[in-house]
């Protein structure tokens, strides 16, 4: 049961002449309706290998691989899909993006998501992959503080989602022992999953593998359990079944519900076996886990409130066997794909499965801390070996001895879900995860500068990325390195630019960088020209333009010349700042002339610290092919007609 949720549903169903094709996608349609993706793939393959496609078809093949979590293949559809000319909805560019890390074409996958951020701006996914552009390194550096082998209880079916209760671990598998009817769900083609456990040997290993739970199992599928600390009480999922009756949705699908047994004391067997409140027949809950005092259940779902395929939820429980309202966790733990399999700590951090973060494909596990005030902060990847391309989730922790369990389907695995136990390593740092933003506002009068540019340059001062302040003044640059230094600057029109250097530091947590632009300052003097803050230099006093050879950022003796004339003036004025912005023509791509303009506005500036000036008294920044002075653009092609003499 690890679809969205995990696996949605349990439903029964039901030569190539143009009538024949419609004929067999019809069919292949209806099998798709009703979740039975093993069938429907086979037959939307051999209409593809008679010859036909079609946008849609494309869309349904990839998405039934996806939904299983075989996203090689989903990647191959979707790549066929996007070959095609016919428009495609957002979601399908997440979901081709997601493909590719799991076959870990990063290159593509990135190039694909600035395509999903270009289409779909607002989107949580589309504003985590734009301020997380260095996901891979975060995620690098949120790595090695686990040690992990197999459990040694898997078998060639799906074995996931454990819970510990005594010195058992009880999970759910698809493995055929014989003892109940060898139905098959039509979603994977795997036999539906009951409870299992195993003993916890004194050397960590596992015993032999049994039923566990007698009536908690069904012919349908059930998981997941959650046990309180008494051992009295079991929260589990299970198909929309019980009491030998099949429940449906309105298109007669049966999905997933949360329901609880209590055990007898005296038969040592689980009784009164019922659903919980919230369920409803139109919507899956699943996933059960329990906050450290018991007050609380976290559940996923994809009940109305949802913000996308489903969600990580809470509900406080009662004293007298009742349940508050459901609570979304909203936007910090949340987005618009999936986020299910929760579980919280002893010290009480969340730990859920997500493909909305960013991850290295398919499902991640991610952490968030108590923010103090009944929520969560910002997720963070628990990084690599727990984290894989594949789906990686159902994550359990000890805190107490520093070992748990989690799932994946990886390769090295022997069924499509697999076990693992893991051991975390104390001496490896938490893993970290730094913000950075702050108010630009006036020098002057405090007041906020709507609308201000804000760049953030690394300590070489190379260009990472820029935003417009907000109409209070306010920046917002998201998820940064931790423990590295940047430089901030600030800049709008009629105001001086200023940079500032800031260092995040190296524990989780928010860095401000506050800027404060000069809007006055006191007029210079030179001969007889007056000079206003914002006034161009090489124009007010007659100085020629300083030029660059083709692809060099070096200094020109004929550079050098009009050069040492800002210095004079600079000397001259002690109190004067000057801000260096430096250019290029159209030639190469975008993103490298960008990187050159900045370099040369640094080798600018490096050059009059050389001769002497403080470098505080100094700011710049390139502004690449942004603001070219002639007709010679080269977009898209990077290429151009013009001469020599009007690209200089």
């Amino acid at each position: 049961m690890r679809n969205t949720l995990k696996y949605v549903a349990v439903a029964g169903l039901l030569s190539l002449s143009s009538y024949g094709q419609k004929v067999q996608l019809a069919e292949a349609d209806k099998q798709y309706e009703k979740y039975a993706y093993v069938d429907a793939i086979k037959t939307y393959e051999r209409v593809f290998e008679r010859g036909y496609k079609s946008a849609d078809m494309l869309k349904k093949l990839g998405n039934a691989y996806y939904f299983q979590a075989d996203y090689t293949n989903a990647a191959k559809w979707y790549a066929e899909l996007f070959a095609m000319p016919e428009s495609k909805e957002n979601e399908y560019y997440y979901r081709y993006a997601q493909s590719l890390k799991a076959v870990q074409d990063y290159v593509k996958a990135d190039q694909v998501m600035e395509d999903f951020y270009k289409r779909n701006k607002q989107d949580s996914r589309a504003k985590m992959a734009e301020d997380q552009k260095n996901y891979l390194d975060i995620i690098k550096k949120n790595s090695g503080r686990y040690t992990i082998e197999n459990a040694g209880i898997n078998s060639s079916k799906s074995d996931y989602g454990s819970a510990l209760y005594g010195q058992k671990i009880v999970f759910a598998s698809a493995r055929d022992t014989g003892s109940v009817k060898n139905s098959k769900a039509l979603w994977n083609g795997e036999p539906y999953t009951n409870l299992y456990a195993a003993e916890l040997q004194g050397d960590g290993s596992l015993g032999k593998v049994e039923r566990f739970g007698g009536k908690l199992n069904t012919k349908y599928h059930e998981s997941t359990p959650v046990f309180t600390k008494d051992g009295q009480t079991v929260y589990f999922t299970r198909n929309n079944y019980i009491n030998g009756k099949k429940g449906k949705d309105e298109k007669q699908t049966t999905l997933l519900k949360l329901y609880k047994a209590t055990l007898d004391s005296v038969s040592g067997s689980w009784k009164d076996i019922k659903e919980l409140p919230f369920n409803s027949d139109q919507y899956s809950v699943a996933h059960p886990a329990l906050s450290p005092d018991e007050k609380t259940l976290y559940f996923a779902s994809d009940m109305p409130g949802t913000r996308g395929l489903s969600d990580i939820f809470k509900v406080s429980i009662n004293g007298d066997d009742s349940y508050g309202a459901p609570v979304n966790l909203g936007k910090m733990v949340n987005t618009e794909a999936r986020e299910t399999f929760p579980f919280v700590s002893a010290t009480g951090e969340l730990y859920f499965a997500s493909e909305g973060h960013p991850g290295l494909g398919g499902l991640d596990v991610f952490v968030s801390k108590p923010d103090g005030k009944g929520g969560f902060s910002r997720a963070q990847n628990v990084g690599e070996p727990i984290n894989s391309s594949s789906d990686d989730f159902a994550f359990l922790f000890d805190t107490a001895t520093k070992n748990g369990f989690f799932t994946s389907n990886r390769a090295s695995g022997e069924g499509s879900d697999d076990i693992y136990k893991f051991k975390e390593d104390k001496s490896i740092p938490e893993p970290c995860e730094q913000t950075l933003s702050g108010v630009v506002t006036d020098q002057s009068s405090g007041k906020p500068i709507a609308y201000a540019t804000v760049i953030l340059t690394d300590s070489e001062m190379k260009y990472i990325k820029e935003q417009k302040a907000d109409k209070d003044g306010k920046y917002d640059f998201g998820v940064v390195d931790c423990g590295t230094t940047y430089t901030v600057r600030g800049e709008k029109e009629g105001y001086n630019a200023v940079e500032k250097t800031v260092t995040t530091a190296t524990k989780s947590g928010v860095t401000k960088a506050d800027i404060a632009p000069k809007n006055e300052r006191a007029p210079l003097v030179s001969g007889n020209q007056p000079l206003k803050e914002g006034d161009n230099v090489t124009k007010q006093l007659g100085i020629e333009m300083i030029y660059f050879d083709l692809d060099k950022s070096n200094i020109r003796p004929d550079a050098a010349v009009e050069l040492a004339k800002i210095l004079v003036l600079l000397e001259e004025h002690p109190s004067m700042e000057l801000d260096v912005r430096s250019h290029t023509d159209c030639r190469n791509t975008k993103s490298y002339n960008q990187a050159l303009s900045d370099r040369r506005a640094q080798a600018t500036i490096d050059w009059l610290v050389k001769k002497g000036i403080s470098r505080s008294r100094l700011t710049g920044r390139g502004y690449g092919e942004s603001q070219l002075v002639n007709n010679c653009g080269c977009e898209p092609t990077n290429n151009s007609s013009c001469s020599e003499d009007q690209h200089q």
